[in-house]
Formats: C-alpha cells, structure tokens, sequence
C-alpha cells in the first residue's frame, strides 16, 4: 500500500512538474518569439522595473532578495527577468578605458584595464584611424571582462577652458568632436559590445550640473552643440546615448520630447536605446514620454510608473515603447548572446596602442635653436613636483580607469638611460611624501596633483647646474568630474612662475637650456612665461604610457605630430564665455546664458582678431612640411566638390602632418565666422623628401549654416575660399569656387528655441 501511495505521489508530483515546465515553456522567450509577443507576457510591474535600471554592480532579486554580482566595479546595469529570456546588460564607465575593480573578494587575481589617453589628448591626434585602434583595444577589455556597454564616448564642445571635465571631452570644434567620436564608436563597437554617446546634450558645466538651465539659441545648439553628436550617430550609430544632467532651454535634456525623439529619433534616424546620466532629470513619466528609455539607476520610479499608468498619466503603450528599444538593445549584448569571457584581454597588446597613441597625441609648442631633440644630453635635472609623482593619466570621476601602474617622469628617463639628478629627486621625494601623509583626500593618490607646487631655493638650483645637461621642469594639473575649475588654476601659480624664471635664468647663464612639459588636462595660460623657455611639450594626460612617450619624444625617438584641437588664448578674459561661466547668479547658478552664439573657440578668435597664445590646429614637428598643388575638381559647386593637395616632408628625419581645411562662406544672409573647418587627413609617416597627396570631399551640408527662421540648413550662393593650412592661421594653400543659387540642404523641425532672452555676440558690435 505504501508502495502505491507513493508511486502515486511521484505520479502527482511529476505531472505537477511537467504541467509547471510546460506552462513555463509555452511563455515568450527573448531571442526566439517577436519583442511584441513578450512585451504581452511582461506584467506592467515587469516593464517599470526594465525601464528603471539598478546602479552599482549587484543586482538584487525584488522577490528572493537574492544578489548577483556581474562585474564588479561596474557602474550599473539593466534589470533582467529570466522567465522571459531577459537578460540583464552591464554598463560600466569608460572614456579613457573601461573602469572596474582591479581587486576582487576572495581573489588574489588582479583585474587591471588600460588607461589611454584621454579624449582631449586623443583629438590632438587628428587621426581617426589611431582613434579606432585605441577603440578597438578598449572594446576587447569590455567584452573580455564580461560587460556590454561602455558609456563612452563623451563628446560635449570644449565651450570654456575651466570646464572640470573638459579632458574626457575632444575638442572646441563639432566636426573634429564628431568625426574622432565615429572613429572610437566604429572601434568599440567592432567586438560586439556597445557604446553610449554623451552627454547629449550641452554637459559643459560641472557646477550645478544637475539643475543648470543652459540657454542657447537653436542656431548653437545646431551649428555647434548638436553638431558632433549628429555626425557620430549619423557615422557609427551607437547602441546607446546618454541624455545628460542639464536643463535645455528650460526642460531637464532627459525630459525634453523635441531634443530626444524629434531630433534624435526622427531627424537623424537614431534607433538605439537612450538612457539617463546617473540620477539625471526628476520626472520618470516626462522622461518615457520623452522617449528616453532608460532611466539610470532608480527605485522609486517604479511606484511613480506604476501609478501614472494607474491614474492614466501615461498610457501604457508609451512605456511598450521604451520596453521595446531596451528590449532590441538586449538582444544585441554579450549576455544575452551567451558569451563566455575569458577575465584575460591581451593587456600587453593593448598598452603599446596606449604607447602609440601617447606619442602622437604630444603637441611640440615651442623648440627655438632646435633644443629638442636631445642631442648629446645625458644628465637631466628635473623641477616640479610632478616629475617625480605618477604621471597623471587622466582625471579624476566616471572617466578614472584601474590599471596596473602609472610611472613618473623620472622614472621613464631613468629607464631609458638617463642620469636623474639625485639632489633634486630626494627633495621632491621628502615633500612628495609628506604631502600625502598629511592630506586629508579620501584618495591620496590624487594628493599631489592638487597640491600646490613646491617652492624651490636659488641655492637648490645652483647646487648641480654645473652636473647637468639640460633643465626639464613639470608643469600639472588635475580635474574631474562634477565641479569646474577655477581662474586661477588656469593660470599658474607665483610659485610656478618663480620656478620657471629661476630655473631659466641660471641655467641659461650657464649655457644650458631648458624645457617645460605640460601634464594637464585642459588649456592653461602660457603666454606670460613661455619667453623665459627654450621649449614646451604639450604631454596632455596621456594615459598610463604617457611619461614614457614624452621621453621618448624628447630624446627624438618619436617625432612629435599632435596638434591642438582647442585654442590657447593670451588670458582667460579672451575667452568669449568667459563673463558667463559657469552662469548666474554667483555662488549658486541657475542659468547659463550662450551669450557668445556661434563664437565659440576659433571662430570667435579669428572672427574678431582677437590674438592667441597657440592657435587652433597648432603644433611643431622635428622637420618642415611643404603644401602644393591644391586642385578642385570644379569651380562650380553641383553635389559636391573634391579638392586634392600634396604635402611634402622637405627636411632630414621622418614625421607626420596634419592638413585642415577650412573654408571661408558668402556672407550675403546671415553673419558667419571668418572661416571654419571643414576637413582634415593626417599624412602617413613621410620619410624625408617623400610626398603624398590628401584628398578631401566636401557636400552641400558642409557648406551649409542653419537658418532658425526657415529651420533649415542653407548654403549661400556666392563664392566660397578653401583654405588648406598647418593651423587655423598658418594657411599654405588657397582656391576658391562658386555656388550659382542658394541650396536649401535640408529642412528641419522648428524645435529647440531659447526659453530666456539672449544677447549675442555679432560681428555688428565690433
């Protein structure tokens, strides 16, 4: 009897299971039925929960409490639902290299990624086939550690120079912004993992950056603001886009209809999956009416959606939507594809494309009588307190990244065979040390980049002049996400002033030279020093190989072809933005008013003849660059219109040049600025006397300004000059062609206007 009963019991018990199994299998699964029949099969708590993503590494089932860890050190990631098939999508930050934890609980295995350089230091390349290689390496790490998405690239325009996050940023010019950012897009992408564009749009201040209304005119915001964002999509649509923290003419950037759907979705074709900043808006039912899908990282808006679907705030089609893109994201992803990482990307490999790309990203400022390359230098005194901590990498925020290890410049010469002065280096090591003993930072590693410059003695100097070959002195600065800096870390401090006057001084009396490098993150003032100098090197924040490509620029084994992406004025008061920024009022902004329009950087600086210590697209090389035979195709302007030139390496060592092209407009309807780029290639490693011939292709859109009365993209008739230059000032070749009748390019929507009056910048005040 007992036999029976509990054969009997089996029986039930296996039909229970079966009817439960067969219940379960007869759900929608992701990845085999069509999103709509599983959006069906989603309970409306299952769709507030997927459009409501968790922060941090750990997801936490709401019903068992049970937490799984997916990558640690991520940033966030998306909500799964396995019944479904739904899998989560990891989200971990990155602009200079994924960021993650290196250490790992009960894991003696360390979990290191590359820095590269940073996106400010990438720009100075002018490369887009290096800046898909450096994405290419980045997107390896992503995929081999196990996550989907890196939240990378930020593109926003280099507007002012105190920015404090102005180094994850490339540029003050959109073309260059959006052309790099399809590269390194392009590049990523290539290992099956994703990317997310941001911040869209206008995140070009860090001081109250989560509530800041910034007013700009809807010809900024297209001609400048929108512009890289839109050639980046429209180039390498990325998986994802980050709407930014930001107000826009009023609305919150993640609450803004016009901006995500109208522009983004519709204009430009975007199809992917936009998700919020970290924290960013303070509606979720405006936020989905928006069409901004995902919101990042959350909780209570779970409840909110929930009851505004109740009460009929939002119907529930529109969240259908939103559950739609994150849906067709998922299926792209490496979890959802079952992929099996290896926790073991080819680090090595990867450091020497950080190696590479260091070196072509050194701008050279100056080098008069030829002091750099070395030549017969053997014994360096190096001054500055940076010279002796790490080199700094890359800021400080979302855009840090977890790698083995940065060595300091001193180190680097070191290691190439150099003689350190050992006076100088236990000086600087005494009060390196006991500035990070007494900071109070919660991370002293950042200790001595924020601290002020050690003042040095006369007698100091004096001590081994006689013992050393040349003078290298370490200028640094540091910033980061979420505060801007300040006026006077833009310029330099008596301090540093003091050092470079003394430093030069005697060593020049004693027939040496000297050399400052730059290891800074964003533009600083150099006009009222640079004459006490032989030469500059503009290192940037070169990622973890960058004290060793500066050495090797110096010593000439790498000649230096970077230029500058952003102009270098005389003072900070020459910047156009500079009476509004970061905005008003004083001490707790609320607007920041676009008063300069479209003069922003170089167009305002060439515009108004305003002079400049380093000008847009400037940088020197170790030998001399001939341009001739500029050629167009036509002098009259049809479709489109090709123009050819040939540059020549006319000195005695290899290098590379960068060519731009700028072009300068009819103004015969509306006020342009003098001239702006339009195009730029980046020679191959010419040998000496070796040319090669570049080719650029401009269309109708190129030539184009946006007209806010018509909403449109309009190209003037009238002629129009090319001017093919080394920089935005040095220009080598000219021509000229025509445009018989005015071109409507392309019409848009009437959305984006101002919500405050403005008061632009016009050539008229001149």
């Amino acid at each position: 009897m007992k036999y029976i009963m509990k054969k009997l019991i089996s029986f039930v018990c296996t039909g229970m299971l079966m009817s439960t199994l067969f219940a379960q299998n007869k759900l929608p699964q992701l990845g085999k039925d069509n999103i709509s029949k599983v959006i069906a099969a989603m309970t409306l708590e299952e769709k507030a929960r997927l459009v409501v993503g968790i922060g941090g590494d750990t997801w936490k089932n709401p019903a068992s409490g049970e937490k799984t860890v997916l990558v640690p050190g991520a940033a966030g990631c998306t909500y799964q639902i396995p019944r479904l098939g739904i899998t989560p999508a990891v989200l971990p930050d990155g602009p200079a290299g994924l960021r993650i934890n290196s250490n790992r609980e009960g894991d003696a295995k360390k979990y290191y990624c590359t820095a590269f350089p940073t996106a400010t230091a990438l720009a100075s390349t002018w490369n887009t086939s290096l800046v898909e290689e450096v994405g290419k390496a980045m997107g390896n790490e992503v995929h081999e550690y196990g996550a989907d998405v890196l939240l990378s690239p930020a593109i926003n325009l280099q507007r002012n120079p105190l920015c404090g996050r102005n180094f994850e940023y490339y540029s003050e010019d959109p073309l260059l912004i959006g052309k790099l950012a399809a590269a390194m897009i392009n590049g990523i992408q290539s290992n099956g993992v994703g990317t997310s564009l941001k911040h869209f749009v206008a995140n070009n201040i860090e001081t109250n950056r989560k509530s800041v209304n910034e007013v700009i005119s809807q010809r900024a915001l297209r001609e400048l603001y929108l512009r890289g964002f839109e050639i980046a999509v429209k180039e390498s649509q990325p998986w994802t886009i980050m709407s930014s923290y930001n107000r826009l003419n009023g609305l919150y950037t993640s609450q803004n209809y016009d901006l995500i759907t109208t522009v983004l979705r519709k204009e430009w074709g975007f199809k992917g999956m936009v998700m919020t900043d970290w924290d960013g808006g303070d509606d979720a039912v405006a936020q989905m009416k928006a069409g901004n899908d995902l919101i990042m990282p959350g909780n209570h808006q779970v409840k909110e959606l929930l009851a505004a679907v109740k009460n009929k705030t939002i119907d529930e089609k529109t969240l259908d939507e939103n559950v739609a893109r994150i849906l067709d994201f998922i299926t792209s992803t490496p979890h959802f594809k079952q992929y099996v990482f290896s926790n073991a990307p080819d680090l090595k490999a990867h450091a020497q494309v950080a190696a590479k790309a260091a070196g072509e990203a050194m701008i050279l400022l100056k080098n008069d009588n030829k002091t750099l390359p070395f030549a017969k230098i053997k014994k360096v005194a190096l001054f500055g307190k940076n010279s002796y901590s790490a080199f700094i990498t890359g800021g400080t925020g979302s855009g840090e990244v977890n790698f083995e290890k940065s060595i300091s410049i001193a180190e680097a010469f070191q290691n190439a065979g150099y003689v350190v002065t050992p006076g100088l280096q236990k000086t600087y090591q005494q009060f390196i040390d006991t500035v990070i003993t007494n900071s109070k930072r919660r991370n002293k590693k950042f200790a001595v980049d924020f601290h002020a410059e050690m003042p040095i003695t006369e007698d100091l100097i004096k001590a081994d002049v006689k013992n050393n070959d040349i003078a290298i002195i370490t200028i640094a600065r540091n910033a980061g996400e979420g505060s801007d800096r300040k006026i006077t870390d833009f310029g330099l401090s008596e301090t540093e002033k003091d050092l470079i006057k003394q430093v030069s001084k005697i060593y020049h009396e004693a027939g040496k030279k000297v050399v400052v490098a730059l290891n800074i993150g964003g533009v600083i003032a150099t006009a009222d020093w640079r004459d006490d100098v032989d030469a500059i090197v503009l290192a940037w924040q070169t990622g973890m190989e960058g004290a060793n490509a500066l050495v090797k620029i110096l010593k000439g084994e790498v000649n230096p072809s970077g230029k500058l992406a952003q102009s270098f004025p005389m003072v900070y008061t020459d910047v156009p933005s500079a009476d509004n920024f970061p905005g008003e009022p004083a001490g707790n902004i609320v607007n920041a008013y676009y008063n300069e329009g479209i003069y922003v950087g170089y167009r305002y600086y060439e515009t108004f003849h305003k002079p400049t210590a380093y000008e847009f697209g400037y940088g020197l090389s170790y030998t001399p660059f001939q341009y001739s035979g500029i050629k167009l195709s036509s002098p009259i302007f049809s479709d489109k219109i090709t123009i050819t030139v040939t540059v020549k390496n006319t000195g005695k060592v290899a290098g590379k040049e960068t060519v731009q092209l700028y072009i300068a407009a009819p103004k015969t309807e509306i006020e342009k600025p003098v001239q702006e780029l339009k195009g730029f290639a980046k020679s191959k490693l010419l040998q000496p006397s070796e040319s090669e011939q570049l080719t650029f292709t401009l269309d109708a859109k190129l030539l184009a300004s946006y007209w806010s009365g018509m909403s449109a993209w309009v190209a003037d008739k009238g002629q129009y000059e090319v001017l093919i230059g080394a920089s935005s000032k040095d220009i080598r070749q000219k021509a000229s062609f025509e445009v018989r009748e005015t071109i409507v390019v392309e019409k848009t929507n009437p959305v984006l206007y101002q919500n405050r009056l403005l008061k632009e910048l016009s050539i008229s005040d001149k």
